[in-house]
């Protein structure tokens, strides 16, 4: 029994070892296999071409402006929250994130708000944005702004010159069907006043000037009153001005009056030397 025993125990021994062996060896196996995933994940992350983007980031811009500007103030008027399914938001901009991200110090100084460097235009902040920080662009369906510029008048926003073709009565209509499609998912008429209110002022102030009348142009409702740069300027510059017309003003007088003093003295001095 003991003889039997000794020859069982190496044999134990050996089998320990080799289910161990086994264990380590698919232990190994397995880390290397979650390497090899979490590298690959890693390599789809960097790959640039997952963060591909088809999108015009000026025209985006273009078009939030055009929202901010003249829609966003009677919306706030109202109290009213544009529904998660509306377009116009603001979180339904992929450039978003990067937009607040932008530092604009002086005409010709823009920081990045992500990493702080220094640019001396927007336009080289856009690239450094699209080169170094595209992973934050949420680039899924429905969040280009570019895409509504038809309906919201990028163009106009942009600057762009009017062009002398002949107005092109089709695309007139494309833009103007995609304007009342805005107003009826932005502002339901049937959820109430405010959102009837605001569908038929998106109407007046965005869709009408979708035709080939000349009498009829965009935004006539106005938009968020901005101060007038000429007026600031102008207040600004009296402010130093005037301080120191009042300091010309006021050594002038003293002059004068120093000089009539004198005059008097000359006149005392002169009256005294004459023979009695």
């Amino acid at each position: 029994m003991l003889c039997c025993a000794g020859h069982l125990a190496p044999l134990l021994l050996l089998a320990l070892f080799s289910v161990s062996s086994l264990l380590f060896v698919d232990g190994s196996h397995q880390d290397q296999e979650f390497r090899e995933a979490v590298g690959s994940r890693i390599l789809l992350q960097t790959n640039p071409d997952a963060h591909e983007v088809h999108c015009s980031r000026e025209r985006s811009r273009a078009a939030w402006e055009a929202i901010d500007e003249y829609l966003m103030p009677f919306v706030e008027k109202e109290k009213y929250e544009l529904p998660s399914k509306c377009r116009l938001r603001p979180d339904n901009d992929m450039f978003r994130e990067q937009e607040q991200h932008k530092i604009h110090f002086d005409i010709n100084e823009w920081h990045c708000g992500f990493c702080k460097k220094a640019f001396r235009a927007e336009k080289f902040l856009d690239q450094h944005f699209e080169n170094r920080h595209k992973n934050l662009v949420d680039n899924s369906e429905g969040r280009c702004m570019a895409d509504l510029c038809g309906a919201l008048h990028c163009d106009l926003m942009m600057q762009f010159k009017k062009p002398k073709s002949k107005c092109n009565a089709a695309a007139a209509t494309r833009n103007r069907h995609l304007c009342e499609s805005l107003a009826d998912s932005c502002f339901p008429v049937n959820q109430g006043l405010a959102a009837s209110r605001l569908h038929e002022f998106f109407l007046r102030q965005f869709c009408d000037a979708h035709t080939c009348n000349k009498g009829t142009k965009p935004f006539p409702k106005g938009g968020r009153k901005q101060t007038n740069r000429f007026y600031l300027a102008l207040c600004i510059l009296t402010l130093i001005l005037l301080p120191l017309f009042y300091l010309i003003v006021f050594l002038h007088q003293r002059e004068m009056r120093k000089g009539t003093q004198d005059l008097k003295r000359f006149s005392k001095i002169g009256q005294k030397k004459k023979p009695s």
